[in-house]
């Protein structure tokens, strides 16, 4: 990425530049480019600019027109540009003149950003070889089998690696922008700016706490089946690496390997993210912390904080508080 050409701080207006394209998540772009449009009313100066390849609008995955500003290869220079995202990034060929809009724009501007599965597009065009980045959770997997040369780190609200930035899923793009806002016009004003926008200038805990731990079953076919089917069904039983290879007629060594090999985890662990996952349930469903504990085998309530705290981030009575329905008092 190359910085000449972007604007300096103090030299006039902050240009920010949104590369949107057919399908993209209406909120990647509303919720980033309101924080930049909220943060002029405090002073700042910053004018966003919405760009596609051919300069024309843009169907949103809401089903509504976007109006777009500037044709992106248009676009000689921008203090920051943000890729936004969208559900079939992932799963489709991205078109080439998207990517390749995007790796000019990248030698155009001092920072580079992605707002949820962006980071494909951003990936695709070589910007994250050797640095660190986040997706959606959904993705992140898919996203590390994809860009084996990308330090994907799954927990993360947003990823900065030097003056490349990635975020995770959807609303994370307004963390972003907050951050990239804080880094320009420090922390006075970025706080004004989150007050007036109703939201938390830094979440506690990272994305793992809005993600589903256990994404994949064991083959149908597979010993691990009747093991897995246990935990499942009873998440508090007695579930040691010994008792679970009894169950399935393997040694401990071969109930690990397998482990390792179907599901890519330990016993171990799956056993504590099938309980983790089975609180989360209780607290979301508006049990105590004490109950929920005994429910899902934790045996303490000491013991279900330490899991929350080391898999989430966050404790389980600040979860439960966090996620529990509109409608509960």
């Amino acid at each position: 990425m190359r910085h000449n050409g972007a604007v300096a701080a103090g030299a006039g207006p902050r240009v920010i530049v949104i590369v949107v394209f057919d399908d993209v998540t209406l909120l990647d772009v509303a919720g980033a480019g309101e924080v930049f449009a909220e943060a002029n009313r405090f002073g700042a100066d910053y004018r966003i600019k919405i760009a596609s390849v051919d300069g024309r609008d843009v169907m949103t995955s809401i089903g509504i027109r976007l109006g777009v500003t500037d044709i992106a290869t248009s676009i000689e220079s921008a203090d920051t540009v943000l890729v936004a995202g969208s559900d079939h990034l992932p799963a489709r060929a991205i078109h080439p003149e998207l990517i390749e809009a995007v790796s000019a724009l990248a030698g155009r501007t001092r920072r580079l950003g992605s707002i949820c599965t962006g980071s494909f597009i951003l990936a695709q065009a070589g910007l994250l070889n050797g640095r660190r980045a986040t997706t959606h959770w959904r993705n992140v997997r898919a996203f590390a089998r994809a860009f084996p040369d990308v330090a994907v780190e799954p927990d993360a609200i947003f990823v900065r690696d030097g003056d490349v930035f990635t975020s995770a899923g959807i609303s994370s793009g307004i963390d972003l922008a907050l951050a990239l806002v804080e880094q320009d016009h420090g922390a006075d004003l970025v706080r004004d700016v989150a007050r007036w926008l109703v939201v938390y200038l830094k979440r506690a805990g990272g994305q793992s706490q809005f993600s589903a731990l256990i994404e994949a079953n064991a083959p149908p076919q597979s010993a691990l089946r009747v093991v897995t089917e246990a935990i499942a069904s009873d998440p508090s039983a007695d579930h040691s690496v010994r008792s679970l290879a009894a169950r399935a007629a393997l040694s401990t060594r071969q109930l690990t390997r397998l482990f390792r090999s179907e599901l890519g985890t330990t016993p171990a662990e799956y056993v504590e993210m099938v309980r983790i996952d089975v609180a989360r349930a209780a607290l979301d469903a508006g049990r105590t912390v004490t109950d929920t504990a005994h429910l899902a085998g934790f045996g303490s309530t000491e013991t279900l904080r330490r899991a929350f705290v080391e898999r989430l981030g966050v404790p389980p009575k600040a979860y439960r508080d966090r996620f529990r329905t509109a409608l509960t008092s």
